[in-house]
C-alpha cells in the first residue's frame, strides 16, 4: 500500500507491532493519517498490516505502509526526519543505525520519540517528554524522548483530527443507519465493542426486560461471538427469554475507522474497549462504558480508577464500570441499572475539558520542531 502522494513536510518513520486486537495499529494509523493531513509525510512500519484492509481500505495521501521485515534494508530509503516507536516496540538496530547516520548528515541530533500508552495516572505528568540519552549501541549519542498521551495540559493530549468537529456537525444519523440496513425507529441504540465480559449476560437480561425497546449494534469479531454464545446460553436456561422482543440485535461487518466513529455518534450508549475506541467514545459526546485491557498483577484496576477519577464519574458510573470489568475468575457483581442522564452529563463535561487542551499531533509537531 503506497499512497505517498506529493512530498511536502517532514518525513516520520513510525514503527508499530500488532500485539492484540488491532488496538496498536488502530492508534498508529490514526496518528499517521493526522500527521499526513497536516502536511507531513509518514512511513508506517508494521509487522502485520492486514487489519488496514478493512480499517483504512483507501489508505491516505502522504502515507507509505512498509512491511517490518527482519532485517530492514535501509540503503534504498530516503532519509527520515523523525523516528517514533509506538508503545516501546523496539526499533530494529539497523534502522537506528541509519537514523543516526541521517541525523549526523543533517548536523543535528534527530528527533526520536517513544509514544507510550494512554493513562490518567499521576506518573504520566511526571514522565511526559523526559529525555533518555542513548549511551551505547547503534543510537549512541542520540536522545530518545518519552511522549505520553493524557488528559491534562501537562501531558501529550489525545488524538483529535482538525476536522473532527466539522465531521460530527455534518453527520446524518438516519442516513448512516440506512446504509447499515437499519430503519430508524423508536428504540434505544446501544453499540457493543467488547472482549468477553462476565457481566454480558446480565446486560442482555437488563436490556431484554426494560420497558424501553433497545437495539444492540454488535461489532464484528470477539463481541459478536460473545453475544451469540451468551444468547444461546440464555435460551438454554430460559426458552422464553426475550419473548417480549424488547431487545433486538444487529451484527455489524468490520467497520472502517470513520464508520466506527459514525457508530459511536449514532448510539445512545457506547460500550468500548482498549485505547483507541475509548478516545473515540470521548469525542462522540455520548455516555460510554469502557472495558479496559487486562494486565498482569491487576495493574489495570488502578488505571481504570484513575480514569474514572479524571472523568469525575458519579457513583452509578463507577459501579457499572467495576461490574463490567470483573475478571473471568471472579463472580460478577450485580450490574447496576443504566443511568444515561447523569452519564451523559459526565461525558459532555469531560469532552468539553479535553477540547481545551492541544491534541496529540499538535503537541508532537511542536515538540519535534523545538527539538529538531
Amino acid at each position: 500500500m503506497d499512497n505517498s502522494g506529493v512530498k511536502t513536510g517532514n518525513l516520520w518513520d513510525i514503527f508499530c507491532k500488532v500485539i492484540d486486537n488491532f488496538g496498536d495499529i488502530g492508534v498508529c494509523w490514526r496518528l499517521a493519517a493526522d500527521l499526513a493531513a497536516r502536511g507531513e509525510r509518514v512511513r508506517l512500519w508494521v509487522d502485520d498490516a492486514s487489519a488496514l484492509g478493512w480499517m483504512a481500505p483507501t489508505g491516505a495521501p502522504n502515507i507509505e505502509v512498509k512491511t517490518w521485515t527482519q532485517p530492514i534494508d535501509t540503503h534504498p530509503l530516503a532519509a527520515g526526519d523523525h523516528l517514533l516507536e509506538a508503545f516501546g516496540c523496539d526499533i530494529p538496530s539497523e534502522f537506528i543505525t541509519a537514523f543516526a547516520r541521517w541525523a549526523k548528515a543533517k548536523g543535528g541530533q534527530g528527533v526520536w520519540l517513544n509514544l507510550e500508552y494512554l493513562s490518567a495516572e499521576g506518573f504520566v505528568e511526571r514522565s511526559h517528554s523526559l529525555p533518555s540519552p542513548v549511551m551505547s549501541g547503534p543510537g549512541s549519542g542520540l536522545t530518545k524522548h518519552f511522549f505520553y498521551p493524557g488528559f491534562t495540559k501537562a501531558t501529550g493530549g489525545l488524538l483529535r483530527e482538525a476536522d473532527l468537529s466539522a465531521r460530527q456537525a455534518g453527520f446524518q444519523r438516519g442516513a448512516w443507519l440506512s446504509q447499515q440496513g437499519i430503519e430508524l425507529a423508536d428504540e434505544r441504540l446501544v453499540s457493543l465493542f467488547c472482549y468477553e465480559p462476565p457481566a454480558l449476560g446480565q446486560l442482555l437480561d437488563q436490556l431484554a426486560s426494560d420497558v424501553l425497546p433497545t437495539r444492540l449494534l454488535v461489532t464484528s469479531g470477539r463481541a459478536s461471538a460473545a453475544v451469540k454464545a451468551c444468547i444461546k446460553a440464555q435460551y438454554k436456561t430460559n426458552p422464553l427469554w426475550n419473548s417480549a422482543k424488547k431487545l433486538a440485535f444487529t451484527y455489524l461487518p468490520a467497520l472502517t475507522q470513520y464508520d466506527f466513529d459514525h457508530l459511536l455518534w449514532t448510539c445512545d450508549l457506547n460500550f468500548v474497549r482498549g485505547e483507541d475506541s475509548l478516545i473515540r467514545a470521548l469525542w462522540a459526546n455520548k455516555p460510554f462504558i469502557w472495558q479496559i485491557y487486562r494486565q498482569h498483577d491487576d495493574v489495570h484496576h488502578s488505571k481504570l480508577t484513575a480514569f474514572l477519577d479524571q472523568l469525575n464519574a458519579p457513583l452509578s458510573l463507577r459501579a457499572f464500570h467495576q461490574a463490567w470489568n470483573t475478571d473471568q475468575s471472579e463472580t460478577a457483581p450485580v450490574l447496576p441499572a443504566l443511568a444515561l442522564v447523569p452519564w451523559q452529563q459526565t461525558a459532555s463535561l469531560a469532552r468539553s475539558r479535553q477540547l481545551c487542551h492541544d491534541d496529540l499531533v499538535t503537541q508532537l509537531l511542536f515538540f519535534a520542531a523545538k527539538k529538531h
